[in-house]
């Protein structure tokens, strides 16, 4: 008989296929087994015999005695013959099990408080009841129909309709015999009877671009050996601890094996590589640039089309692992760039996820970035706010990262961010604070700190927004640290002026300390600073090319002198002189020439300076770690000031004029004597060698509200620390 549910399986539009298909009782004992073959010719019940088609369908039924049934096991198995090669195809049915998500999970998943959604949501191997196959999950309310999609039945969305859980608008389905690397998608019948090819939102591993197919991937199998680095994590005073950042853009920092253009290095060659020589350059820390799936190479990462799965540019998700063990167990920690800002508007991915808005906010007022043609998240909407938080977790917990950058904050603070009056929606109070947002980014923080200890959060945020980078229970963001763009954007305007002019702007440097200890600061020099025509850090600089290198010299002393944690972007420390550019690599062979390579040696010098010194690095965050000697002095472009730790000092000089400073006095805390331990026109690093040659008697000699001082040559575009003796 052709009644309305044959029709609806038929047409694909029904919506809980698991009603109609599967074993069914009669209530008399007899069982009606059906499936709905569309491919098939012929369909056997495995047990029974051959089942009957249902006229002009695709639905095959066989009529079980009771007898009968007991000879067919509850996970009966049927076999086909495919229509269009005569091959034969056997398997366990998909409608033969249970519901395998359970109510607990739904309620925590509606109510954005499952801290773990990943183990559910997607795909995952699992073995149920003796049977191995594939859970599949996805949140798609309002539909008609989502089923799976693959390889394994044909691309065909008629052959695995998924069941539907009611209000939650979860779909699930579990398909026995899938394999590892097995491609799929999810086939979504909106509720205007549009069918879309979705990419899982959950998927942890995805196909290479140009393929936009998600796979099916095992859930945990590799065999970590960090526990030393994770346990010394835990109870890390991250606060107190030198934090240097070589931030990187995996693509184009080199080639890969075959050292071939546009070949990708892949995660395990990386960690052989990349560890190495951050390693040896001093840093604490390598930051990578969104390494989440994201189909177009030119958005640097920063356009996500799937956040749970690693780019398959570089390898495998258990590849990563590797790389970050690697660093883990050479004494070198990984932060990750993450971006829950905004999203692309890639058709087979999250935008218009049901055919309208679901992981978009529905008023394009709010729910579109204008400059960037993407879609912002609706962090208002439960199960979107949820899905963020477990993408951050995640990244944490699956790959034991040690921080997150957070991409784009002020984006998401602000409802009229980069918006012309009338452009953007006020909140509930009539004001232009982003509310959902801020409450999503407290409690990512909060969970973050909570369950990871020692991890760090970044915000990259470009405003006066305040108490960033303090805890929610005191009003703040939650933040481990900010990204201080002030400095970074005074520093660099200063920096790019010429030394004639400079004594009319050294407020730009001064500045900084007027609010330096309103939030917990890293310094960056990061590729946002080198693209776009802003030029390379060394092409920044002014003057000819023994000024330029001097003053890039003298840029990086003073960002380590500066408190904050530091952070640069790769190619900046060996002085590349083109823009960075993400289609080819790092100009490498200029390591070959000496101003290059004492680039690199300043750089590992004060790298190992700022670690062995308590003084530059313990008191970051507390204005007791600074004290002016003398930030006046600027008809001569000088600067001074002490660095303070627990008990320790560091004066820092700085003179930002290619013109030398001979018998220049500055006032110093009481000591004998000092000793020069860095100076950056040191022949070592290819400058002029012009200092003060090791130790310096102290003068009795009072002077700025010292009761001694010092007389000292300053080198030109030079900077010095000294440290008594």
């Amino acid at each position: 008989m052709f009644n309305d549910a044959i029709k609806r399986l038929q047409e694909g539009s029904h919506h809980d296929p698991f009603e109609y298909l599967g074993r069914h009782a009669d209530g008399r004992g007899n069982e009606t087994i059906r499936v709905f073959m569309p491919s098939a010719e012929k369909v056997t019940l495995i047990g029974f015999g051959e089942m009957q088609r249902v006229e002009h369908s695709d639905l095959f039924e066989a009529h079980l005695t009771q007898e009968q049934a007991t000879k067919v096991p509850r996970h009966y198995q049927i076999s086909w013959v495919e229509k269009h090669d005569h091959s034969v195809h056997q398997t366990v049915s998909s409608y033969s099990f249970e519901p395998l998500i359970g109510h607990l999970d739904l309620y925590l998943f509606n109510e954005s408080k499952h801290r773990r959604a990943w183990d559910f949501m997607g795909a995952h191997f699992k073995e149920i009841d003796k049977v191995n196959g594939v859970q599949f999950v996805v949140w798609a309310p309002y539909v008609k129909r989502v089923s799976v999609v693959g390889d394994f039945n044909g691309w065909n969305g008629l052959r695995h309709p998924m069941r539907n859980r009611g209000a939650s608008g979860i779909w699930e389905i579990f398909i026995p015999g899938l394999q590892q690397g097995d491609p799929y998608k999810f086939e979504i019948l909106t509720a205007t009877d549009e069918i879309l090819h979705k990419a899982d939102p959950y998927a942890r591993r995805m196909s290479l671009r140009p393929e936009t197919t998600s796979i099916v991937t095992a859930d945990y199998g590799y065999e970590w050996r960090d526990d030393d680095w994770m346990e010394h994590r835990a109870q890390w005073d991250w606060q107190r601890a030198p934090i240097s950042i070589y931030e990187v853009h995996l693509g184009s920092w080199r080639h890969g094996e075959q050292g071939k253009e546009g070949e990708f290095p892949g995660y395990r060659e990386l960690a052989n590589q990349l560890v190495s020589y951050a390693l040896s350059l001093g840093y604490t820390h390598i930051e990578l640039l969104p390494i989440m799936e994201h189909p177009l190479d030119e958005s640097w990462g920063y356009q996500v089309s799937s956040y749970f799965a690693p780019t398959s540019r570089f390898g495998s998700p258990d590849d990563l692992r590797y790389f970050v063990n690697h660093c883990h167990t050479n004494g070198l920690g990984v932060i990750l760039d993450w971006v829950p800002a905004h999203f692309p508007k890639d058709a087979f991915a999250l935008a218009q996820f049901i055919g309208e808005p679901l992981y978009e906010h529905a008023d394009p007022k709010i729910g579109e970035h204008q400059d960037w043609g993407t879609l912002v998240f609706d962090y208002g909407r439960h199960e979107v706010r949820n899905f963020l938080i477990a993408s951050a977790l995640y990244w944490i917990e699956s790959f034991h990262l040690d921080g997150l950058r957070v991409d784009a904050v002020a984006s998401m603070l602000y409802l009229d961010y980069s918006r012309n009056a009338g452009e953007w929606t006020p909140n509930v109070h009539g004001g232009n604070e982003h509310l959902e947002a801020i409450e999503f980014l407290k409690e990512m923080n909060e969970l973050v700190h909570e369950q990871y200890p020692g991890v760090m959060t970044f915000a990259e945020e470009s405003t006066s927004w305040p108490m960033v980078s303090r805890p929610t229970y005191m009003g703040g963001l939650g933040f481990s640290m900010k990204w201080n763009m002030g400095w970074m954007n005074d520093t660099l305007s200063y920096f790019e002026s010429d030394p004639v002019h400079r004594k009319y702007h050294q407020d730009q440097l001064t500045f900084s300390q007027l609010y330096n200890w309103t939030e917990n600061f890293i310094l960056p020099f990061s590729h946002d600073e080198m693209v776009h025509l802003k030029k390379s850090m060394l092409s920044k600089m002014p003057g000819d090319d023994w000024q330029r290198f001097a003053n890039l010299r003298l840029l990086y002393a003073y960002q380590y002198a500066h408190p904050g944690k530091k952070l640069l972007f790769m190619g900046g420390e060996f002085g590349q002189w083109s823009e960075w550019n993400a289609k080819s690599v790092l100009d490498w062979e200029l390591c070959e020439k000496p101003e290059h390579s004492g680039l690199q040696r300043l750089i590992t010098d004060l790298n190992s300076i700022y670690k062995l010194e308590p003084a530059l690095h313990r008191n970051d965050f507390d204005a007791e770690g600074f004290e002016w000697i003398d930030c006046h002095d600027s008809e001569q472009s000088v600067l001074t000031f002490i660095r303070h730790g627990a008990n320790e000092k560091i004066i820092c000089l700085f003179n930002f004029t290619p013109v030398p400073r001979s018998n220049y006095r500055i006032g110093v805390p009481a000591a004998e004597q000092y000793e020069e331990i860095f100076n950056s026109d040191s022949a070592h690093y290819s400058g002029s060698d012009m200092g003060n040659g090791g130790l310096i008697t102290v003068d009795q000699k009072s002077w700025m509200g010292f009761e001694r001082s010092l007389q000292l040559t300053l080198p030109p575009l030079g900077a010095l620390f000294l440290k008594a003796r």
